[in-house]
């Protein structure tokens, strides 16, 4: 697999930060992260870290998936793929079609 650097973009998208952003917030707002950070009483300052740790991620997904790169969200896929056996169920707006 090939090691890929950090990359900067020069000029800030927009459209990438609002929707890495949104979709940071529609993961967090409702579910095991809310009720993680008030269980283990998770300060502002660290969620806020969490918060903009995963939003540069989502916007570098996104980025890639827009510049059509698959073979860096291949081997993002690779890398990360640790053969859990997890039941994943597709979720829009916390509605899920049976």
């Amino acid at each position: 697999m090939q090691v890929w650097k950090t990359v900067k973009i020069k000029n800030d998208d927009k459209q990438i930060n609002l929707a890495a952003n949104s979709f940071t917030n529609y993961i967090f707002k409702y579910g095991p992260i809310s009720n993680i950070s008030s269980k283990y009483k998770i300060s502002e300052e660290d969620m806020k870290v969490l918060s903009t740790y995963t939003s540069n991620r989502i916007a570098g997904l996104l980025l890639l998936f827009l510049a059509k790169d698959i073979d860096r969200i291949n081997d993002i896929a690779n890398k990360y793929n640790n053969n859990q056996s997890l039941t994943i169920t597709p979720e829009i707006e916390g509605y899920i079609e049976k």
